[in-house]
């Protein structure tokens, strides 16, 4: 299971982590505003998500 974290910078800005049960760090950045690293963070997730379904399909046909 993995999930998107957003944190507030002071000032700065927001900083987003895609992190597993774990905590371990898969991708991290920084946005100056909320909408966009929910957006980033999103998209990381899917992207890491897609990525590891392509991983599993060519894997899988690998072994036919």
């Amino acid at each position: 299971m993995f999930e998107v974290i957003l944190t507030r910078r002071k000032r700065f800005g927001w900083r987003w982590q895609v992190c597993d049960q774990s905590g371990k760090k898969f991708a991290d950045g920084f946005e100056r505003t909320r909408p966009s690293a929910k957006y980033h963070g999103e998209r990381a997730l899917f992207f890491l998500l897609s990525q590891a379904h392509l991983r599993n399909r060519l894997a899988t046909s690998s072994e036919d």
